[in-house]
């Protein structure tokens, strides 16, 4: 019998805010990835009463709390491997020593996914304050025995 899928979460800058209709977006995932730009500790301890968090530093991640979240996670599910890093660019710079199957990243605010030399790399979008006319959206990972099933959920707000 094959198992159900494992339903990973995504957020990404969120910027300090929440917003109850990411939390209820997430809700149901067995783990959720935070591809930076948290902007208060309190996100993760949110974050982290619905599902276990990994997490990474935005480029707007200075304060002290932040010096502590790395740069980069590195996570495995169901034997597939999953690189966390809050720019895209980082990644392109310093690939790391074990290549990923799933290269989660945020900072454009851009929703999205797609494939490249056998590698899908997904962007949730911007769950936090608005930039310009971008969506506020979250994302899924579906993890199953048959690969990877990536989606974005645009949220939609004050419903």
């Amino acid at each position: 019998m094959t198992r159900p899928a494992f339903r990973v979460g995504v957020i990404s800058d969120t910027h300090s805010l929440l917003r109850p209709e990411a939390v209820e977006a997430l809700r149901g995932s067995e783990l959720i990835l935070h591809a930076g730009d948290i902007g208060a500790p309190e996100i993760l301890d949110e974050l982290s009463q619905l599902a276990p968090v990994v997490a990474v530093r935005g480029n707007n991640d200075l304060a002290t709390w932040a010096s502590a979240i790395p740069l980069t996670q590195v996570v495995t599910v169901r034997s597939r491997v999953i690189l966390v890093v809050h720019e895209i660019a980082h990644y392109r710079a310093s690939p790391p020593a074990v290549r990923p199957q799933v290269v989660v990243c945020g900072h454009s605010h851009q929703p999205g996914f797609f494939e490249e030399d056998g590698v899908l790399f997904f962007n949730p979008g911007s769950a936090g304050p608005r930039r310009f006319k971008l969506p506020i959206a979250v994302g899924e990972l579906r993890i199953g025995s048959d690969g990877v099933a990536p989606s974005i959920r645009e949220l939609v707000l004050g419903a």
